[in-house]
C-alpha cells in the first residue's frame, strides 16, 4: 500500500473564536483530520513597511498533501487577515497508524 504524504500546516488567527470556527470548518469539510488550537502567542512581523506586533492563536493542521490546495483556499476564504500565513511542512515519518488515520479522515468524498 502506498503511503500518503502527510503535511503539518500552520496558520495564525487573531482570537480563540476565529481559531475554533476555522478548525471546525476544516475538519467538517475533511480538509483536516485534526487541528490543534494552541495558546495565544505574540507575533512580531514587518507589514507594509512597518514593524507590527499582534497577539495571535496558532493552529497546527494535519492533512494529506493532495488536499493542501483546497485547504489553502478554505483558509483564505474565511480568514480575517488580508494575507494569512499558510505554510506546510512535510511530515517525514510518524506512527504509521496515526498517519493512516490522517489519510483516511482527509480522503476526498467519493
Amino acid at each position: 500500500m502506498r503511503r500518503v504524504t502527510t503535511l503539518l500546516v500552520l496558520t495564525n488567527l487573531p482570537d480563540q473564536a476565529a481559531a475554533q470556527s476555522l478548525a471546525e470548518r476544516l475538519v467538517a469539510a475533511r480538509l483536516a483530520a485534526c487541528v490543534n488550537i494552541l495558546a495565544p502567542c505574540r507575533s512580531v512581523y514587518r507589514w507594509q513597511g512597518e514593524v507590527e506586533t499582534a497577539d495571535e492563536v496558532p493552529l497546527l493542521i494535519k492533512t494529506r498533501a493532495e488536499r493542501f490546495a483546497d485547504l489553502a483556499v478554505a483558509i483564505r476564504a474565511s480568514h480575517p487577515y488580508e494575507l494569512p500565513e499558510v505554510i506546510a511542512i512535510d511530515i517525514a515519518d510518524g506512527l504509521p497508524e496515526y498517519l493512516a488515520w490522517v489519510a483516511a479522515e482527509t480522503a476526498p468524498s467519493a
